[in-house]
């Protein structure tokens, strides 16, 4: 066609806008191929933890009663961190510790239904921030979980609760998104691994990567199980029948005594139903087609108590800070992540989880000391070490005293009732205090300073100070104190454990909150 005729010319008026349009399609969708194959979805990510649940309670750590087949092929599958630790030997301060990042003691949670303080910046909004979805379930014990409260779920960050202020049993009451507490019928670890399951329909239905805690009330005493799960530990040795122990009555909601082979059975029973609880949220994410990218993190807040323990080869229980005390189970099954399944002897540590998941995210960390590592390289199988020792402490309160209440002692009251008495009454009040000086005596209290070879041991009897190191890996049952034979040694680890608690107490003055956030 002669292009200078008529019809040629109006031919190319007609073409050329779509020959643009073409090749501008083209470009889009190659961008967007490119993009998607090299920046795949952000995982789902989803913080299990059982309470009072230690080290050697599972089948894959050698007990030899227990069932857990779940939490058995998941380290079998994903890696299995064989030196995790609680941050702290109870409850709360641990809980507290994956919620920041931070020892406890920087805020003032020192014990159990010490809360944290408002100004802390939560995992959960963190992620928030970064277009996840947040849920929490289960047992929360940071704070009160109603509404009002300042260091509620909904305070720290999570879009959707349905939480407790402590602990809880069989038909839980439970209060959802801090509202009136209710009762729920069923088995506990169940009933909120239901939730987590509803609030991921909801929020992948929404286009949402989900971040959720799921902090059961198992295995926590007064222990109940299921029919079912009790007759799998009908045949516990005799021998435990001659043995007593002490916990709480389901009937008096006060302390009793009874024989060991009987708690026994209903504590083990609780681990299975928590453990087939888990295999529930695996099998609903494999029928979604979300295991692969979904990161389920398991472990335990603190070591056995005495109600549960059973030939443990470990020195302490929960509430020491030895390693029966602190030495908790730790799984991160993540199949996109943890291509091939590995052991890892790394020191670990819940603390690490808010910085894991910030780098795993390129998230920001928050400008405040982190006392935690991320263990991102450890995943990628490159940390054959960790970088820098974990300090356990806990705070000597003896010498606190009441008079300065960081938050309005009514806003710290909770209203979930649980099997428990505590001073007369089923609810649980929290507390945290304005701690503006620092003393001497703010550094005592049981401590210890961990590194990749040897555990220091500071406590304090009376007027003396017990002084004792462990070589940790030739001697994980701490039975052998070698501190005569390695002074300088000692020495050189007491010194950087007092310097920690020195940056410790500088945040317990409220000094970290005038930095920027």
């Amino acid at each position: 066609m002669n292009p200078t005729s008529p019809a040629y010319i109006k031919l190319k008026k007609l073409f050329t806008p779509l020959f643009i349009l073409g090749v501008l399609t083209l470009c889009l969708s190659a961008c967007t191929s490119t993009q998607t194959d090299t920046e795949p979805d952000r995982p789902h990510i989803i913080l299990m933890m059982g309470d009072d649940h230690g080290f050697e309670e599972t089948g894959y750590n050698g007990h030899p009663f227990l069932k857990t087949p779940v939490l058995d092929e998941m380290a079998a599958k994903g890696l299995r961190l064989d030196q995790f630790y609680s941050a702290h030997p109870s409850c709360s301060p641990t809980r507290g510790s994956i919620i920041t990042g931070r020892h406890p003691n920087r805020y003032g949670t020192y014990t159990p239904n010490y809360s944290m303080r408002p100004e802390e910046i939560s995992i959960a909004s963190l992620l928030k921030e970064a277009g996840y979805a947040t849920g929490h379930f289960g047992k929360w014990h940071v704070g009160p979980v109603k509404k009002e409260s300042p260091t509620s779920p909904g305070a720290m960050g999570f879009d959707e609760w349905l939480s407790h202020d402590n602990f809880f049993e069989l038909d839980p009451v439970l209060s959802r998104n801090g509202e009136a507490p209710e009762q729920i019928m069923g088995e506990s670890s169940e009933i909120i691994i239901d939730e987590t399951i509803s609030f991921f329909k909801k929020s992948t239905a929404k286009n949402q990567p989900v971040f959720a805690i799921v902090w059961f009330g198992s295995p926590h005493e007064p222990y109940q199980g299921l029919s079912e799960d009790l007759a799998l530990y009908e045949d516990l040795p005799d021998s435990l029948s001659e043995h007593f122990t002490r916990l709480t009555s389901l009937i008096t909601g006060s302390g009793t005594e009874r024989p060991l082979d009987s708690v026994l059975q209903e504590r083990f029973a609780e681990i299975t139903a928590m453990d087939r609880a888990i295999g529930k949220l695996r099998s609903f994410l494999k029928e979604e087609g979300v295991a692969d990218n979904t990161l389920l993190w398991y472990c335990g807040d603190n070591g056995i108590p005495s109600s549960g323990l059973y030939n443990s080869k470990f020195h302490g229980l929960k509430g020491t800070i030895y390693e029966g005390g602190t030495r908790v189970p730790g799984i991160i099954e993540w199949p996109a992540g943890v291509g091939k399944p590995f052991t890892s002897g790394v020191n670990a540590v819940t603390t690490d989880m808010l910085p894991t998941l910030a780098e795993l995210l390129d998230l920001k960390l928050p400008d405040r000391p982190i006392d935690g590592v991320s263990l991102m390289p450890l995943i990628n199988g490159e940390m054959k070490a960790r970088p820098e020792p974990i300090g356990f402490w806990m705070f000597d309160t003896k010498h606190l005293t009441d008079d300065q209440p960081y938050i309005d002692p009514e806003l710290q009251q909770g209203t979930t009732p649980l099997a428990k008495k505590m001073a007369g009454v089923y609810t649980r009040s929290f507390r945290n205090f304005h701690h503006p000086e620092i003393t001497e005596e703010d550094y005592l209290g049981d401590r210890s300073w961990l590194d990749n070879t040897y555990k220091l041991v500071i406590r304090e009897e009376g007027d003396e100070v017990i002084r004792e190191l462990f070589d940790i890996r030739q001697d994980p049952g701490e039975g052998i104190n070698i501190i005569e034979s390695k002074p300088d040694i000692a020495k050189e680890m007491e010194t950087q454990l007092t310097e920690w608690q020195g940056s410790v107490l500088k945040s317990l003055t409220g000094a970290d909150y005038q930095l920027k956030k």
